[in-house]
């Protein structure tokens, strides 16, 4: 009988620990857990992270978004409370470029779509005093223009969204409480539309206006739970985090309530985790770590299988940026039987 070698024209590897970027069809046996495991299309993507080239104004506590690796937006922050900001700037793949700013100053905003079509909503400002901002502005690839305001404004909110004119704001801070209400843009206007099962801020949060999740979050008992938007209505997910965190980033290419990728965040009390996870649509699995433990305040851009960790909360420094590059398959232990 022919064995793999004759087949295939070489040997199984022998190998001590899986390989960091198998590709489909690939079979090689782990000596260390005594399995022989091959890599197929489908299932937790095998990414890791690596840096990526650095904002030109080191900020925190702005937001992002974007469709790709290639094509991400990071918007506002802050240089070190009070200090707020107003910087927008694109990344293309390589290095990031300083384009208009936006109108109001304001941090933990919410924001949605893309390089080219993106809202920016919500926020808050400490000087003269403390206070929910309820601005929003659209983003035409070229300037940001002032439009209707959200009817509740908040910060520390979460946000999902396709373009300027499809986005999603739930949850967040309208002091002195944190709120469920969530609404919707249609380009024009916000309209009132289903609440939260339960009032939650500093969520993780990817998806559309008709599909999104909210992951995690710093109200009691949040910090593991999922719930997802179906276009009309909220639900608590069966499948909650393996690692419960609040100000997690999240996949924000992903316009769908099926698939997410969520990275980072607090673990609380108070300690910042470097831990990463993927959504498949029922299950949560822990992936490769970021190579630097930290507060992203729900920003982030791209897919599962290519992602950018942008912006910090109030853990320097700030500024440094990562990229998730993952193919699209996963390991699995073989039978030989």
């Amino acid at each position: 009988m022919a064995d793999y070698k004759n087949i295939k024209g070489f040997p199984i590897q022998y190998l001590d620990s899986d390989p960091p970027n198998p590709i489909e069809g690939q079979m090689w046996f782990n000596s260390t857990t005594q399995t022989l495991k091959g890599a197929e299309v489908g299932g937790a993507p095998i990414g890791t992270w690596a840096s990526a080239s650095s904002l030109n104004t080191s900020r925190g506590n702005g937001t992002s978004t974007g469709s790709a690796t290639t094509a991400a937006i990071a918007i506002g922050g802050d240089t070190g409370p009070p200090t707020l900001v107003t910087n927008t700037e694109i990344y293309n793949g390589s290095s990031w470029t300083e384009v208009n700013d936006f109108n109001t100053p304001r941090y933990i905003m919410g924001s949605a779509g893309t390089t080219t079509s993106s809202v920016l909503f919500g926020g808050r400002v400490n000087t003269p005093a403390l206070a929910n901002k309820n601005e929003t502005e659209l983003w035409n690839g070229t300037s940001w223009t002032s439009v209707a305001n959200m009817n509740t404004g908040r910060w520390a909110l979460g946000s999902a969204g396709i373009s300027s004119t499809s986005a999603l704001g739930f949850g967040g801070i309208i002091l002195p409480t944190i709120t469920a209400n969530t609404e919707s843009w249609n380009g024009t206007s916000w309209t009132e539309v289903n609440d939260l099962p339960a009032a939650d801020n500093y969520m993780g949060s990817s998806g559309s206006a008709t599909s999104a999740l909210s992951i995690g979050g710093e109200a009691p008992g949040s910090a593991t739970s999922v719930t997802s938007w179906d276009g009309t209505s909220w639900s608590t997910l069966p499948a909650v985090l393996n690692t419960g965190r609040k100000y997690n980033g999240a996949s924000r290419g992903i316009y769908s309530n099926t698939t997410a990728l969520t990275w980072g965040g607090e673990i609380p009390p108070t300690a910042s985790t470097a831990n990463t996870e993927y959504y498949d649509g029922s299950t949560w699995t822990e992936v490769n770590n970021l190579g630097t433990a930290r507060n992203t305040n729900s920003s982030g851009a791209g897919t599962t299988t290519g992602a950018l960790a942008i912006t910090q909360s109030s853990t320097t420094p700030y500024g440094i940026v990562e990229e998730w590059s993952a193919p699209d398959v996963v390991i699995n232990t073989l039978t030989t039987s």
